[in-house]
């Protein structure tokens, strides 16, 4: 059983985890998925700098899991629930092949 990522690339899927394996970049997206908001309005809630919340920001878009557009002197990041909607599914994917592993397991052990 192979997992199957046919929608992303091995960089694309690389850059999505990596993205996702910080807790305040995790936030940021939950944050934005509710409701858009801006940098600065993020970076209100986080003890770090307002430049360090950028580059989480930008980290999530170069992952393709949030976008920014400018609203006058703010810069606007929202989540792109379709690229959330493809990380589930790599997960999905990774969860299908540890059952079907365990499904082996279980089989081989009942043989012996």
């Amino acid at each position: 059983m192979v997992v199957q990522t046919d929608a992303l690339t091995d960089d694309q899927v690389d850059a999505l985890f990596r993205a996702l394996a910080d807790r305040t970049r995790r936030d940021i997206v939950a944050r934005v998925i509710h409701r858009e908001q801006s940098v600065s309005a993020l970076a209100e809630r986080y003890e770090m700098s307002f430049a360090a919340v950028q580059k989480h920001v930008s980290v999530l878009e170069r992952a393709s899991l949030v976008s920014k557009r400018r609203r006058g002197r703010e810069q606007i990041v929202t989540a792109d629930r379709d690229a959330v909607r493809l990380a589930r599914k790599v997960l999905d994917s990774y969860e299908a092949l540890w059952r079907h592993r365990a499904d082996q397991i279980t089989a081989l052990l009942a043989e012996g």
